[in-house]
């Protein structure tokens, strides 16, 4: 909820009663197309935290605990064969032409239709998913895993940090109840990289740590703090007023 003072400041009072103090109404306005790029930078910065480690922390000792069961549990999810077939979808909805061009779709929306609520969900999306890329694209190719299938970089799966960091955003802007059924639907497509022979377990839990911790840097619309100075003229009394608002 935003909380929001305003104190005043009188610079020259000519009357000996003072303008009462004003409180602002804070209007939200759309983020802008340049607003998705350059609070990038602090965006990481922010990912110097104690969620990031506890969270990265967890993930990796529990990828190190299952990753002697992986081949094990890959084989046993392949020949899920009436389950696998289920879990088929999983490659679309967490690819990155899903979670990425849907991320981008939203913000669009809230711009187009003058929504800045859904405005800013969809920039959140969107900047936690290019963070997300970031980080997940670096750590595949410092650890060179390679994938049950052979395939290249396979460690961490992607598609379950782009879904994990979707379900992050969703639960912090809806609330628990849209949460719990975003982590649901990351969870599926976590589940699906090893139906599909793409992905060990422990590829799949660090990808879901990284994909949290990435929604959970993006500050926009949240912990932000604005000071503006404006003067102010009023019957017996000159003055600035300085307005301090915190969200």
């Amino acid at each position: 909820m935003s909380r929001c003072w305003a104190v005043l400041i009188l610079v020259c009072g000519v009357s000996a009663t003072p303008a009462a103090a004003q409180t602002p109404t804070a209007v939200e306005t759309a983020p802008s197309v340049g607003q998705l790029f350059s609070a990038l930078p602090g965006d990481f910065v922010h990912l110097a935290s104690v969620y990031t480690a506890v969270v990265l922390g967890a993930g990796g000792a529990f990828a190190l605990a299952v990753r002697p069961h992986d081949v094990a549990l890959t084989r046993d999810a392949v020949s899920w064969t009436t389950t696998e077939e289920v879990l088929d979808p999983g490659e679309i909805i967490g690819s990155g032409l899903m979670q990425v061009g849907g991320a981008f779709a939203v913000y669009t929306i809230g711009r187009l239709s003058h929504n800045p609520r859904f405005a800013t969900v969809g920039a959140e999306l969107v900047r936690a998913q290019l963070i997300n890329g970031g980080i997940t694209q670096g750590v595949k190719v410092a650890v060179g895993r390679r994938r049950p299938d052979s395939g290249s970089d396979s460690f961490p799966s992607g598609h379950a940090s782009a879904s994990f960091a979707t379900a992050t955003i969703v639960q912090r802007e809806f609330g628990w109840k849209a949460g719990l059924a975003a982590y649901a639907a990351a969870s599926y497509v976590a589940t699906s990289r090893l139906s599909e022979n793409s992905h060990y377990g422990s590829d799949v839990i660090f990808g879901a740590a990284i994909g949290m911790v990435s929604a959970h840097a993006v500050r926009l619309g949240h912990g932000r703090t604005t000071v503006s100075l404006s003067p102010l003229a009023q019957p017996g009394t000159r003055g600035v007023e300085l307005v301090w608002l915190q969200r």
